[in-house]
C-alpha cells in the first residue's frame, strides 16, 4: 500500500472497480465441472421425477403441457 493517501485512494478505487483477471484455463475447468454436475442430474432427473409422481399428477402435467402447446399453435 502506498504511503501517499492520494495514491492509496487511487489504488483502492482501481482495485474495487476493475474486473478480476480470470484465466481461460480456470474458466474451462469451471465449465467442465458445471457440465458434469448438470449432466449427472439431467440423466436421472426426468425418470426420478416420473417415478415420484402419482398417475393423476402425471396426467395433470401432461394435460397442462398439451394445453400450452395447442395455445401456442393458435396464435
Amino acid at each position: 500500500m502506498p504511503s501517499d493517501p492520494n495514491q492509496a485512494a487511487a489504488l483502492t478505487v482501481r482495485l474495487a472497480t476493475e474486473e478480476p483477471q480470470v484465466s481461460l484455463e480456470s474458466m474451462s475447468a469451471i465449465s467442465q465441472y458445471l457440465a458434469t454436475i448438470g449432466r449427472r442430474g439431467g440423466i436421472k432427473g426426468g425418470k426420478a421425477r416420473a417415478a415420484a409422481l402419482t398417475k393423476s399428477e402425471r396426467k395433470a402435467i401432461a394435460k397442462r403441457a398439451a394445453e400450452v402447446r395447442w395455445a401456442a399453435k393458435g396464435r
